[in-house]
């Protein structure tokens, strides 16, 4: 395994951990009955989020950054394995990131810093936007790791086969050799 390749499945994994986190908190609001409790509970998660130190911010997205960088590396070869495979991984990736830029990091905005103007009511339905990307954010990154894996186990398959025709090729010789 390339080191390029251990970086997708690391960074995205560690990814995949970090919104499984914050699922701890969207379940109540998209998938339970909503209650003040599980509101203010998401509310104080996401607020402390938006609050973290500036280094945590950094890490994240430079994360992102080594993880389309190990993509772009991977997708670099260009043969059948890494068209399809690598390449589909990078747009499952950036559709993730897309969600993230456009709809957590406003909403999270919001939630952190709201205007005057807004009811209890627009924040929850922040709240579950932000809780519905993120469930969406988890499915692409999802499909990213099984397309490595895909990819993996496609590699490991064609390498199978074509010793079993060297196999059957040094038998054939053989055989030929003793005809002789």
């Amino acid at each position: 395994m390339a080191y390029s390749h251990a970086f997708v499945l690391a960074t995205t994994s560690f990814f995949l951990g970090v919104l499984f986190i914050a699922f701890n908190v969207d379940y109540r609001l998209l998938y339970l009955p909503s209650t003040p409790e599980a509101a203010q509970a998401c509310i104080q998660f996401y607020t402390t989020f938006h609050n973290a130190p500036f280094a945590v911010k950094t890490l994240l997205h430079s994360l992102v950054g080594v993880d389309i960088l190990a993509l772009v590396t991977k997708l670099a070869v260009w043969d059948e394995s890494a068209m399809f495979f690598d390449g589909s991984s990078l747009v499952a990736f950036m559709a993730a990131v897309v969600l993230y830029l456009s709809v957590v990091v406003p909403g999270v905005k919001t939630i952190a810093n709201p205007t005057q103007t807004e009811t209890e009511a627009e924040r929850i339905e922040s709240l579950r936007v932000i809780g519905a990307a993120n469930t969406m954010m988890i499915v692409c990154l999802a499909a990213v790791l099984l397309m490595q894996a895909g990819q993996e186990y496609a590699r490991r398959y064609e390498q199978r086969e074509l010793a079993k025709l060297q196999a059957a090729e040094v038998q054939k010789e053989a055989s030929e050799k003793k005809e002789q």
